[in-house]
C-alpha cells in the first residue's frame, strides 16, 4: 500500500471520529421564560443568547423560548431540576414559600436605591440566595434587575396620601407584600397581570398596581386616569440552570456562558432604568395624569407599609430571613 493510499484510508477512518468530536463540542441550552418578546427582560435574554453564540464561535447555542412557549411559569423550576430542559428564568417572588428569602427585595422601600441595586450581582446577598437555590437542585446563572418603579393607578382620584387607600379594592402582588396594602386600609386582591385590566374595567378592582413599563404595554392609559409612580419595591429576575448539565460542560463552555451572563447583568441595569423613564413619559403623552412620589411621601408610605411586611416575611422565613435582610441592607449605596 503506497503513501497516498495510506493517507486516504486514514482520512476515512478518522472522519467518524472527527464528526463525533464536533458533535460533542456542540452544546444546546434551552432557556424557558414567561416574558413576552417585547419585554425588556426578554430583549436582554435574547441578546445574551447571541453573545454566547459569538463568544463560543457557535460551540454553545442558547435556544430561548419566550412567553411560556416551552413550559408554563410554574413548570420551569421542576423542568430544570429534573433536566427536561437546561435553563429557565423567574422573578424573585415567584419562589413564594418554596424559598421565602427570595421575597426580600419586594419588601416595600427596603431595597429600591439604584446604586445599591447595581451592586447586587456578585454581592454577599446574591451569594446567599444562590446557595438557597442550589439546595433546591438548580444553579443560579445571573440576576436581571427588572423594576424598582411601581405605579398605583385609579380612575376616581389620584392615590397620593395614605388616606386615599382606605376601602380601595386594589390589585395585590402576593400574600406577603399585600400586608402593606392591608395596613393602610386597602383591600388587595392578588391576580396575574393579564387579568388586571379586565378587572379594572368591570369594577372588580378600583385601583391597579403594576410595574410602570407594564402599565404601558398593557395600555392602562386607556382605562385609568391617574397614576402615582413610586419606588415601592424591587423585582429581580434570574436565570438558573440544571447543575448536572452545567457540570458536564467544559471549562471553556462554562466560561463562554458566564462571560455573557456577567455582561447581561450589567446591560440590564441601563435597559431597565431607561425603560422605566420612557414609560413615565409615554403614559403622560397618552393622557394619564402622573404624580411622581416625592421623598417625603415615600418616607410616609414606608413608615406605614414596610414593617407589616417585614414582620410577615420573618414569620415566613424565620431562619434565613434575618440574614437576607442583613445582607441586603449591607450593600452600600456608594
Amino acid at each position: 500500500m503506497n503513501r497516498r493510499t495510506l493517507l486516504a484510508a486514514s482520512t476515512l477512518l478518522a472522519a467518524p471520529a472527527l464528526r463525533s468530536a464536533r458533535a460533542q463540542a456542540q452544546v444546546t441550552m434551552r432557556l424557558s421564560h414567561q416574558f413576552p418578546p417585547s419585554h425588556h427582560n426578554a430583549r436582554v435574554i435574547a441578546a445574551f443568547a447571541e453573545d454566547v453564540k459569538q463568544r463560543s464561535g457557535g460551540q454553545v447555542e442558547v435556544q430561548v423560548f419566550p412567553a411560556e412557549q416551552l413550559a408554563k411559569a410554574g413548570e420551569n423550576f421542576p423542568g430544570v431540576a429534573r433536566g427536561a430542559f437546561e435553563a429557565a428564568a423567574a422573578v424573585n417572588f415567584q419562589w413564594g414559600t418554596t424559598i421565602p428569602e427570595m421575597n426580600a427585595p419586594t419588601i416595600p422601600y427596603l431595597f429600591t436605591d439604584f446604586p445599591r441595586i447595581q451592586r447586587f450581582p456578585g454581592s454577599d446577598a446574591a451569594t446567599f440566595l444562590n446557595g438557597l437555590l442550589e439546595r433546591r437542585a438548580v444553579r443560579n446563572l445571573m440576576w436581571l434587575y427588572t423594576t424598582r418603579m411601581s405605579i398605583f393607578t385609579s380612575n376616581r382620584k389620584p392615590i397620593v396620601n395614605l388616606e386615599d387607600f382606605r376601602g380601595l379594592k386594589i390589585r395585590g402582588l402576593n400574600a406577603l407584600t399585600d400586608h402593606a396594602l392591608t395596613a393602610v386600609g386597602a383591600a388587595p386582591s392578588a391576580m396575574p397581570g393579564p387579568e388586571v385590566s379586565p378587572a379594572l374595567q368591570s369594577g372588580v378592582l378600583d385601583a391597579g398596581l403594576t410595574d410602570v413599563s407594564a402599565a404601558v404595554s398593557r395600555r392602562y392609559y386607556e382605562i385609568q386616569k391617574f397614576g402615582t409612580v413610586a419606588p415601592y419595591f424591587t423585582v429581580i429576575s434570574h436565570v438558573y440552570v440544571n447543575p448536572r448539565w452545567w457540570a458536564g460542560l467544559t471549562d471553556a463552555q462554562r466560561g463562554f456562558i458566564e462571560g455573557a451572563a456577567r455582561k447581561a447583568e450589567q446591560d440590564q441595569m441601563k435597559v431597565t432604568e431607561d425603560t422605566a423613564a420612557a414609560a413615565v413619559g409615554e403614559l403622560r403623552a397618552k393622557g394619564m395624569t402622573i404624580h411622581e412620589q416625592t421623598p417625603a411621601e415615600s418616607a410616609t408610605w414606608r413608615a406605614a407599609m414596610q414593617q407589616p411586611v417585614i414582620d410577615a416575611f420573618l414569620r415566613l422565613a424565620p431562619q434565613g430571613g434575618p440574614r437576607a435582610l442583613e445582607l441586603l441592607r449591607a450593600i452600600p449605596a456608594a
